[in-house]
């Protein structure tokens, strides 16, 4: 097959390459013309990822993937064109559709009869059928269906660090506009990927499976947060509880923490609450999820004797530990909410350079030597972090593990206080 992937994002990029080894001819398409000079070169635009560098190197030597900035072009040869780039939030909560939508307008100024448009990217429901497809239908003349072109939607369904083999592993769901498109989306897939196909009644129906994925996360998630509260005010531990609780096969209860980050989670259940709501339970579980920022910072208060004119470390800007992505991480959160308290903050992260720290607004710190601070937050669980030796940190009187992966015992043995959410 000729298949034209538009977006080399965390996700493009490896769905590409994978294609790309499975002897199809990709051509990968991006607005950065940085992305499209490395993949071109045989470099990997996307780091970070598991044998991600090795299979595009090897794609591009074999003539099985190249890259380009001109989408049009590469989806006039194209026998399937696959879609993911962002769409992200506005200030208020809404989807951004604009990036999909220009996106769109570049697939259907080049879309052939016959052609087969998957878009992957998290969407609101009806957004396939009603929004994108008519933008395709105007921009090429084409209708969609069985007279001019097949349209459908599967969700990406992977986990960063990870993508490659998630990709090969986990069943692709597809729904099509109709029982045509449907079936060819699903033998693109496994043919394309060597993955399962699930298919789904309709396009709809696909992309509400991919919110309720998300959603249900969230709400697991603020579940735990929610116990960890109330273990806190009965002085239980709450791992130890959820971990008693899950040994039953029924109970799935997640880890609670300090904040839920990343471009999944704290984004698409908002497509949900307000392209279907009312979701009560979906807000609220934002609004909870969102608010552990508060409430560390509230721990660090009490344990300091209030927080105006201290100074705390946050140790990770990355959402999550061995990742090098910033987007929508706690540590934004805790930054406002430590600083509104009073508190002078700092910011290290090992993936990140300072000034890349600082672009954030954020004021970056060296660990060589450790600074002096009043207390130091654990936001993502970076290997490194692990092991530290709290104890080296000058004036430190307390360690909130905010992830729950560093030990109680070796905080203490420092002389340095240990705190976690309903710990």
């Amino acid at each position: 097959m000729r298949l034209a992937v538009v977006g080399l994002g965390k996700v493009g990029t490896p769905l590409a390459a994978r294609a790309a080894s499975r002897g199809h001819s990709v051509t990968g398409c991006d607005v950065n013309p940085d992305v499209i000079a490395r993949l071109n070169r045989g470099e990997s635009p996307v780091q970070g990822e598991d044998g991600l560098d090795e299979a595009v190197r090897a794609a591009v030597r074999d003539g099985n993937l190249e890259a380009t900035t001109d989408t049009t072009t590469a989806v006039r040869a194209a026998d399937v064109i696959v879609v993911i780039v962002p769409v992200l939030l506005t200030p208020d909560n809404q989807a951004d559709l604009s990036m999909m939508d220009a996106a769109a307008e570049a697939v259907a100024a080049g879309l052939q009869k016959g052609s087969l448009v998957i878009f992957e990217t998290t969407l609101p429901v009806g957004t396939t059928r009603n929004r994108l497809g008519p933008i395709l239908e105007r921009g090429s003349g084409l209708k969609a269906g069985a007279a001019g072109f097949a349209l459908a939607f599967s969700p990406e369904r992977v986990f960063s660090g990870r993508v490659l083999r998630d990709l090969s592993t986990y069943p692709k769901i597809v729904g099509g506009i109709d029982t045509a498109s449907t079936e060819r989306a699903a033998r693109f897939y496994e043919e394309a990927l060597g993955a399962p196909a699930m298919a789904v009644r309709d396009a709809e129906t696909a992309e509400f499976s991919k919110l309720a994925e998300l959603t249900y996360r969230d709400v697991n998630i603020a579940l735990a947060n929610e116990m960890a509260l109330c273990a806190q005010r009965g002085g239980v531990d709450v791992l130890q509880a959820i971990a008693a609780a899950n040994s039953q096969p029924f109970s799935h209860i997640h880890e609670p923490g300090v904040g839920v980050g990343g471009h999944c989670v704290p984004v698409n259940p908002w497509f949900l609450i307000n392209g279907l709501g009312p979701a009560p339970m979906a807000r609220l579980a934002r609004e909870t999820n969102d608010g552990m920022a508060r409430e560390a910072a509230r721990l660090l208060g009490e344990a300091l004797d209030g927080l105006a004119g201290r100074t705390v470390l946050i140790l990770g800007l990355a959402y999550r530990g061995n990742v090098k992505e910033p987007y929508h991480s706690a540590a934004f959160l805790l930054n406002d909410a430590l600083r509104h308290a009073g508190a002078r903050v700092l910011v290290h992260d090992p993936l990140f350079s300072h000034q890349e720290i600082a672009a954030h607004g954020l004021e970056p710190a060296s660990l060589e030597p450790p600074p002096n601070v009043d207390a130091v937050v654990l936001q993502a669980d970076h290997d490194e972090y692990r092991s530290m030796d709290f104890g080296a940190f000058p004036g430190c009187r307390a360690v909130l593990d905010g992830r729950n992966a560093l030990s109680r015992e070796d905080v203490e043995a420092a002389g340095v206080r240990y705190l976690a959410i309903g710990r």
